[in-house]
């Protein structure tokens, strides 16, 4: 039941902290004596968040957003399907937090199944690997947009609350991605642009340039490596 009670301390530390939530330190000292049967409708729920809880916390946004619309620049919007997109994200998202993921087992979890920690303690040096990693790469104008809408004044990152700083990285997240894509865009608007002009000079108006141009941007981006570069690329943004 400690795995149990750290998944569901955890995933509570996640959820905004608005007014109510202000004696969530004596919920959590409460908890041992809570109904087992309780604790594992609880689970039910924090796994029923969990796929919000992987989007919202991790480099999970900016992987799927450049992988999606790679496939508009390839011109081919359902190819990749969407199952091998997800799964895709999915691995390297799990790739690019491993050093996070293994910190907390290190700080935290570790320390809790052996009863070195409580689990207020084990949740809040689970949740410092994480918002060190957010806080990183997070863009500062981002993040001083909503410390600035929330009022707040922290001194240090421990200090920057969850509900705070999740939207902030999300939307560094979204801008990043979209940045990412304009650049891979462009060798293919060019190849686009190329093939029209042939086609207009040669009055084969009727043909439609996107059918002649998806062999060439197929092949310019499988020659060129595109994939180890995208993946690449993607992988060494993060800090």
């Amino acid at each position: 039941m400690k795995k149990t009670s750290f998944l569901l301390l955890t995933s509570l530390l996640l959820i905004p902290q608005n007014s109510y939530a202000q004696n969530i330190s004596q919920v959590m000292d409460s908890l041992g004596n809570v109904d087992i049967t309780l604790k594992i409708l609880f689970l039910i729920t924090i796994l029923a968040l969990a796929p919000s809880i992987l989007i919202t916390v991790t480099s999970f946004t900016r992987i799927v957003i450049i992988l999606s619309l790679l496939r508009h620049a390839l011109g081919t919007p359902q190819t990749p399907p969407n199952q091998v997109v997800i799964a895709l994200s999915l691995f390297l998202t799990f790739f690019s937090m491993a050093p996070t993921f293994k910190k907390i087992d290190n700080v935290a979890l570790k320390p809790y199944l052996n009863g070195k920690l409580s689990d207020v303690e084990a949740v809040k040096k689970a949740t410092l690997p994480l918002k060190e990693f957010m806080i990183r790469n997070t863009r500062k104008e981002d993040l001083k947009l909503f410390l600035d809408i929330r009022g707040e004044k922290p001194k240090n990152p421990e200090e920057v609350s969850m509900v705070t700083l999740i939207p902030a990285f999300m939307v560094s997240e979204i801008r990043t991605a979209f940045e990412f894509v304009f650049v891979v865009f462009l060798p293919f608007i060019v190849i686009d642009l190329l093939v029209a002009s042939i086609l207009m000079s040669m009055g084969m108006m009727m043909i439609p340039p996107m059918m002649l141009s998806l062999p060439f941007k197929l092949i310019l981006f499988v020659v060129s490596g595109g994939w180890e570069l995208l993946v690449k690329s993607i992988l060494v943004s993060y800090k």
